[in-house]
């Protein structure tokens, strides 16, 4: 069973740091669309990640549409806080796709309301922005991983 994380533009090493840190002790897949706002070599990035980095499986594509290309036809999560459903209404599958946005704008509404996937979002109180995005996605990773009875992990 697997999952995969899909980051569309990062901006924030530190963040995407994390979460590839995230994805290796959970066994889930990293993917990174471009412009990132940072080099996979900044070393901000790996101090986040540090000595996990050869135990992640991470791809980088150069837009959107490059993705979509290397995997048609998958199951697609878009997360946003513009989203009317909880991801506690979701049921994950294997090899399903969470998508989340950049830290400054999440993902672009055109994405998230264009029928190839299901926006869902993590509640919380009403009139403030949003969560960091590495706690976003260890809180959505961790809830597909539950109802999957944490396949593979100890």
């Amino acid at each position: 069973m697997e999952f995969h994380i899909v980051l569309v533009e990062p901006e924030i090493p530190a963040n995407t740091g994390n979460i590839a840190r995230t994805c290796a002790v959970t066994g889930a897949h990293l993917h990174l669309i471009e412009p990132l706002g940072f080099s996979i070599s900044d070393k901000h990035l790996k101090r986040a990640g540090l000595d996990y980095w050869p135990h992640l499986g991470v791809r980088t594509y150069r837009n959107l549409d490059e993705f979509f290309a290397a995997h048609p036809g998958g199951k697609y999560y878009f997360c946003s806080t513009k989203a009317r459903r909880s991801y506690c209404d979701v049921k994950f599958e294997d090899g399903c796709y969470l998508f989340f946005g950049k830290e400054t704008k999440g993902l672009p509404e055109e994405l998230i309301f264009s029928g190839v996937g299901e926006a869902i979002r993590i509640p919380m109180r009403p009139g403030l922005r949003s969560l960091n995005l590495s706690n976003s996605v260890s809180i959505v990773l961790y809830e597909a991983l539950r109802q999957n009875g944490f396949p593979g992990l100890c």
